[in-house]
């Protein structure tokens, strides 16, 4: 059974960082991609950024520039370092993670971007 524990949501200004963690636990998997989605009030779920086992990155047009996303496959774990935030940026933000066929969900972390 794996798990996905994301972390550091929060309250922040426009123009503000934020950097979210997600951590995948469990043992006898290796993860392919690892990525975060994220959904605002009365909107569907978008992609916001994917980064493959081996480092190969995507990103949403809306954050390219601003959000970077990295991993440290020793520790199944994936970052996503926010910068420049803007109150669209306001969501639900979930981390995911690929396994052979399977796409795992976290439970999600608030991200709030207002004055």
């Amino acid at each position: 059974q794996v798990q996905l524990v994301e972390s550091g949501g929060g309250l922040v200004q426009p123009g503000g960082s934020l950097r979210l963690s997600c951590a995948a636990s469990g043992s006898g998997f290796s993860i392919n991609a690892m990525g975060w989605y994220r959904q605002a009030p009365g909107k569907q779920r978008e992609l916001v950024a994917v980064i493959t086992n081996r480092g190969t990155t995507t990103y949403a047009d809306s954050v390219k520039g601003r959000f970077t996303i990295s991993r440290d496959n020793a520790k199944n774990t994936v970052y996503l370092q926010m910068n420049s935030l803007k109150p669209e940026d306001t969501a639900g933000y979930y981390c995911t993670a690929t396994i052979g066929w399977d796409m795992y969900w976290g439970q999600g972390t608030q991200v709030t971007v207002s004055s």
